[in-house]
C-alpha cells in the first residue's frame, strides 16, 4: 500500500493549523487520548497486556480509533496506539508494564551500549507500529488526520539507565555529567532509530508526527541544549531530508519537550511546539518567530474541576492564545498541557471539546 493510497481527507484543520494558516477555530486533541480514562479502553485491557495490543495492529487500530468515535465531530485528530518504549525494545532492551515501565536489565555504564542491538531495522523490529498506521488510515476514512510519534533521545535514555521512572534522574544525569561524549553517542544512535522510524510511520500513512521529550525540564537549559537539542535537530533534519530523498511529501513535525524552554525548543526546526501549562503562550509568542504554531496547554487536573471550572479555564486559555496570536485565530492547536490521566471522566473531556469548539471560534 502507498502512502497516499488512502481515503481522502475530510477534515484538514490540524494541518492548517500547523501550517499557521488562519483557522475557523482552533483543532482539538490531547495526549494520551485512547487510554485508561475510556472504559472500552480498560475492556480491552482485560484481555490484553499492553504491550501484547501496541503489537497488534488489529488492537492498537481498535484502541487509536476508541475516542474518535466517542467523539466525532468534536475531535480533530488520532494518534495512533503505541508507546515511546517500543524504541529501547527495537534495541533489544526487554521493556515490561507492571503497571509503569520497568526495565530488569537497564544500562549501568557505557559498557553496557555494547548489549544494544548494532544496527536495528525499523521494519523488522517496529513494523507492527507501521501496519496499525496503515490499517487505522484506512479505518479512519478520512474522518481526521493521523498522528504518529516517538520519543526523545534524552527520554528514551533516561529510561533505558533509570530502569523506568524516576523523580531525581540521578543515574542517567550523572552519565550526562561523568560519561558525556558516550552519553552524546548513545544519544545520536537512538537519533538514527527515531528518523528511520519516523519516516517509516510517515510512509505507512502518518500525516504529523510528535517528538516526546517528556524529560526535557529535568536538565539545565545548558544541558537541554548541549546533549537534548543537537539530537531534536537531527531528527527533524533527518525526517525531513529523508522523505525529499524517497519522494514522499513532508509532514508537520511537533516538539514536546515538557518543562524545557520554548525559545530553546523552538530552535529544533520543528513547525510547532508543544507547552506545558506553566507557559503562559503570551510571554512564548514574545520570543518566538509568529509563524511558529503552538500546541497547548490546560492543566490536565482542571478536568477533575467540574463543568464550570473547565469552561473558565478553557475560556481563559482560548483568549490567552489569541491575544498571543494578534487577536485573530491561526497558529494554534488545543491540547492539555501533558497527557489526559486515567480518573477523568470521558463526559469531562467532551466538555473540554465543546468548550474549545465554542472560545477558540473565529469572531
Amino acid at each position: 500500500m502507498s502512502y497516499d493510497d488512502f481515503p481522502p481527507l475530510k477534515n484538514d484543520l490540524l494541518l492548517r493549523a500547523a501550517r499557521g494558516d488562519q483557522i475557523e477555530r482552533a483543532p482539538v486533541w490531547v495526549m494520551r487520548q485512547a487510554g485508561r480514562y475510556l472504559p472500552e479502553f480498560r475492556k480491552v485491557r482485560e484481555d490484553h497486556e499492553f504491550f501484547e495490543i501496541c503489537r497488534t495492529p488489529e488492537l492498537a487500530t481498535e484502541i487509536t480509533l476508541q475516542p474518535i468515535r466517542r467523539y466525532a465531530g468534536l475531535i480533530d485528530a488520532a494518534i495512533i496506539f503505541s508507546d515511546i518504549l517500543v524504541i529501547p525494545q527495537a534495541f533489544g532492551m526487554k521493556v515490561l508494564m507492571t503497571p509503569g515501565p520497568t526495565f530488569p536489565n537497564p544500562l549501568e555504564t557505557p559498557a553496557d551500549v555494547a548489549k544494544l542491538s548494532e544496527k536495528v531495522d525499523v521494519d523488522k523490529e517496529l513494523g507492527y507500529v507501521f501496519e496499525a498506521l496503515k490499517m487505522t488510515r484506512q479505518k479512519l476514512e478520512g474522518q481526521v488526520p493521523l498522528i504518529g510519534f516517538c520519543g526523545a533521545p534524552w527520554t528514551l535514555m533516561a529510561y533505558m539507565i533509570e530502569g523506568g521512572s524516576s523523580k531525581t534522574l540521578q543515574k542517567s544525569k550523572t552519565w550526562l555529567f561523568k560519561y558525556p561524549e558516550e552519553s552524546k553517542a548513545l544519544l545520536k544512535r537512538i537519533a538514527d532509530v527515531c528518523v528511520d522510524f519516523l519516516v517509516g510511520q510517515v510512509k505507512a500513512g502518518a500525516q504529523l508526527l510528535q517528538v516526546f521529550d517528556s524529560n526535557a525540564g529535568d536538565l539545565s537549559p545548558h544541558d537541554f541544549e548541549t546533549f537534548s537539542v543537537p539530537t531534536l535537530r537531527q531528527i527533524s533534519t533527518g525526517v525531513r531530508d529523508r522523505l525529499t530523498e524517497l519522494g514522499v511529501p513532508r509532514v508537520p513535525l511537533t516538539i514536546f519537550a515538557k518543562g524545557a524552554s520554548p525559545a530553546i525548543a523552538a530552535r529544533c526546526g520543528y513547525d510547532t511546539v508543544g507547552l506545558d501549562w506553566t507557559e503562559d503562550p503570551r510571554d512564548v509568542a514574545k520570543t518566538l518567530d509568529m509563524d511558529a504554531c503552538l500546541q497547548g496547554n490546560l492543566d490536565p487536573v482542571v478536568l477533575y474541576g467540574g463543568r464550570d471550572a473547565i469552561e473558565r479555564e478553557v475560556k481563559r486559555m482560548c483568549a490567552a492564545f489569541r491575544s498571543a496570536r494578534g487577536g485573530v485565530t491561526r497558529g494554534w492547536i488545543a491540547n492539555l498541557g501533558h497527557g489526559i490521566t486515567p480518573g477523568v471522566d470521558p463526559e469531562d473531556l467532551k466538555w473540554f471539546f465543546e468548550c474549545v469548539h465554542k472560545y477558540s471560534a473565529s469572531a
